[in-house]
């Protein structure tokens, strides 16, 4: 079994299965402004955190200009050890060096990689972080020994029982092929328009989360957050219906919704769509089960009041503890930053009934990548839990053709309900009925749909009438 060490990343060390190996060396690559230099430091002030010796190497940036920027983040790197190898500002006004790169028998040939051996010698670090690399591909040409060097450079560091980071600068000119089959492991960092994200390419001796996962820099430093991939049910969890309190519901429903399954709740803006799937959190609530909703389309105060106003006592709920209303700004949070805080509510708060609404506000914040492939992934990690999951959508016809989803999200849910405008006689009603539900029957009516101050209200079947779907209904005449 490997030991390892913490990257200093939460969600780092969760994609990396615990963090890196120890006494592995790593390429960190990445274009400038991605953060390669903040993930070595994460690196180090973590060491130090744990009582290790840490030493950062700069070949790059002058260890002044690193120290001022990194503290006024926040980090402390007092008790981190500085090796300066930047050239200094005298030497464009003395004879020019050359330097060449030497394995340490070697060493007192090379005036860089002497101070280099010399300092680890004298501190003993058991973290390195090297940046960058690419200084040394300067310093001899030669493709072979390039290779040759840094490989005897990297068994000394595991000699010492040394886990190195390094970072690279690839360009046409200098190109870090050589670099990645030489590491233990390649991490990529990228910053493009859509956003940040960081993926492992390369990973010697250990699984890890594949794939690209999102990443932010902010004030205080990176923060990760892997993707979310469904595991194998690790919770088991008993079948039962989940009744929304109103019995002409349940009705259509077949006895209510079953527990640990998926939602959508679909129709026009202004149809009653979030009231409904509120009603269901608010019988949980009854039950003294924990629900949460994820708003994008509006804040949760304009929820809370309208909730209260209907006779769903979404204030009081919330006093209680057994509701939490988050407001997602969309063009802030990616999906995988979505599903982390989700996942980190559901399991800190033993929330039973997840809500998002809607799910056109959700696909804003894909800012790559299909909606589908998120949401599959987020129901089912939520239905492996025994989680109840409600996804509202909202159509954009309010008449005219029926359509479910305009995401092609419909496969995913166990139950769809729909909610729609009827024109009956120049009087706006409307309609619910059950289009799907995957582990029962259900009553293949519509009826009328209404909310009042006292609540929903859902009427007898509506006989009699063709075209309902289409949002035209006529009176279907009896054969004499």
């Amino acid at each position: 079994m490997f030991s390892r060490k913490s990257t200093g990343i939460p969600g780092l060390d969760r994609i990396l299965k615990g963090g890196y190996i120890a006494n592995y060396s790593y390429l960190i690559r990445g274009g400038p402004g991605s953060g390669k230099t903040t993930l070595g430091i994460h690196f180090l002030t973590q060491g130090v955190s744990e009582g290790e010796r840490c030493l950062h190497i700069s070949l790059s940036e002058p260890v002044d200009s690193i120290k001022r920027n990194f503290e006024a983040m926040g980090f402390d790197l007092s008790r981190i050890e500085f090796l300066d190898l930047t050239p200094s500002a005298e030497l464009i006004t003395s004879p020019s060096e050359q330097y060449t790169l030497f394995s340490p028998s070697d060493v007192e040939r090379s005036p860089t990689t002497k101070k280099i051996i010399d300092k680890i010698k004298e501190l003993k670090p058991s973290r390195v972080f090297i940046d960058s690399m690419t200084q040394f591909r300067y310093l001899i040409q030669d493709v072979f020994q390039f290779r040759k060097q840094v490989l005897s450079f990297f068994r000394f560091l595991k000699e010492n029982n040394i886990t190195c980071l390094f970072t690279s600068e690839s360009s046409a000119d200098a190109p870090d092929e050589d670099l990645q089959f030489i590491a233990d492991g390649v991490i990529e960092l990228e910053n493009r328009p859509e956003g940040r994200s960081i993926y492992v390419k390369k990973f010697r001796g250990s699984d890890y989360l594949k794939g690209r996962h999102s990443m932010t820099i902010t004030e205080r430093g990176i923060r990760v957050f892997p993707r979310l991939v469904p595991e194998r049910k690790i919770e088991e969890f008993k079948i039962e219906l989940i009744s929304s309190g109103v019995p002409e519901i349940d009705q259509l429903l077949g006895g209510g919704l079953e527990k640990g399954t998926t939602t959508i709740i679909t129709g026009p803006s202004g149809v009653g769509k979030t009231t409904l799937g509120m009603q269901f959190i608010k019988e949980a609530a009854g039950r003294g089960e924990n629900s949460a909703v994820y708003l994008f389309d509006e804040d949760k105060e304009t929820l809370l009041t309208r909730c209260d106003s209907v006779n769903i006592p979404a204030h009081i709920m919330e006093k209680k503890g057994t509701l939490l209303v988050r407001y997602i700004e969309s063009l802030k949070y990616g999906a995988d930053e979505f599903s982390d805080i989700i996942r980190r509510d559901v399991r800190g708060r033993n929330i039973k009934i997840v809500m998002i609404d809607s799910l056109s506000g959700y696909k804003v914040g894909i800012k790559e990548g299909d909606i589908s492939i998120h949401l599959h992934a987020l129901c089912r990690y939520l239905k492996n839990l025994g989680i109840t999951v409600i996804l509202i959508n909202e159509v954009a016809s309010v008449i005219g053709d029926f359509k479910i989803t305009e995401i092609g999200a419909s496969y995913l849910a166990d139950n769809i309900i729909f909610l729609r405008y009827l024109e009956v006689e120049g009087e706006l009603r409307k309609a619910i009925g059950v289009l799907k539900k995957r582990l029962g029957d259900f009553e293949k009516t519509l009826r009328e749909f209404s909310i009042t101050k006292y609540g929903i209200k859902v009427g007898e079947p509506l006989r009699g009438l063709r075209g309902i779907l289409q949002g035209i209904p006529q009176i279907q005449k009896k054969e004499q």
